[in-house]
């Protein structure tokens, strides 16, 4: 991977802004004198500085005047809270392109603009393009799937930096932002909606008398399998289904029972919830 040439400083370091921190390294995106981390737990930066050799400090401002590209990592219930500490220092003028990334669920682009756009005159505004991302766990092993969104100031080459530091982790796809709760809905909730059907299909295995190791076992293997198919062959989840549905054999057997209690159709209505909720976060 081409190498960004860019610092980039993230406010905030928990998991996830670890997890980007650690993918820009392991990927050669950045080297580990490009990244600099913010936090208000002393003890977790040092803790970043001895694993990954980057930039701490405990000051958000420096952090800002230090770095190219600012990521907003911190907790939704904390943003404003570290938006106005960061524009309440800015001059009327900024000199410079600073590329913000927030990953906190639920925030809109408006919501930060506001913060961060207020006490800057209109050419500032142009210099300080917003992207909005928003993450999944996977990301932690670098298999995540984000989908992303820029503001008015957003130029090609801003998406194209945020999007090589979201591969760094995974992969991304660029939407406008009407479309984030949606997207929240299904890749950012996803993994716990995946993570309840191993569950349910373990605990069935082992209900029908298998070890549960062995059921878990055998459920990941099924489940990381099939998606491998699917992916390699490139056919329809459907026609891989009914590929596997003989009839009047076992698997006809089980999904008559799944299609005899919607379940298809509670999953369609459990992420409509979900977008409903997301939407209803980001108005807060």
């Amino acid at each position: 991977m081409k190498r960004l040439g860019k610092k980039i400083g993230f406010v905030g370091a928990g998991n996830m802004g670890e997890a980007m921190i650690n993918g820009l390294i392991q990927s050669g995106l950045c080297e580990p004198t490009q990244i600099w981390a913010s936090d208000v737990r002393e003890a977790r930066l040092r803790q970043l500085k001895d694993t990954y050799k980057i930039h701490i400090t405990g000051e958000n401002t420096e952090l800002f005047d230090q770095v190219d590209i600012l990521i907003l990592a911190v907790k939704p219930q904390h943003m404003d809270e570290v938006l106005q500490g960061l524009s309440s220092t800015f001059p009327q003028t900024i000199k410079g392109v600073k590329l913000i990334i927030s990953i906190a669920a639920g925030i809109p682009i408006k919501k930060i603009e506001g913060h961060l756009y207020s006490p800057l005159d209109e050419n500032s505004k142009g210099l300080l393009p917003i992207v909005r991302v928003m993450p999944n766990t996977p990301a932690l092993v670098r298999a995540g799937m984000a989908g992303m969104s820029g503001n008015r100031y957003a130029r090609e080459t801003d998406m194209s930096e945020a999007g090589a530091i979201l591969e760094a982790i995974g992969k991304v796809i660029e939407f406008e932002e009407e479309d984030m709760d949606a997207v929240t809905a299904l890749s950012g909730s996803g993994p716990a909606y995946i993570f309840y059907v191993i569950e349910s299909l373990a605990q069935a295995g082992a209900e029908l008398g298998l070890r549960p190791s062995h059921a878990m076992t055998l459920t990941i293997e099924t489940i990381k399998g099939s998606v491998k198919l699917m992916e390699e062959t490139g056919e329809a989840a459907a026609s891989l289904r009914k590929k596997v549905t003989s009839r009047g054999g076992t698997t006809e057997a089980a999904l008559a029972v799944l299609e005899s209690h919607r379940v298809k159709e509670h999953f369609v209505e459990a992420l409509r919830a979900a977008a409903r909720r997301s939407k209803e976060l980001s108005q807060l």
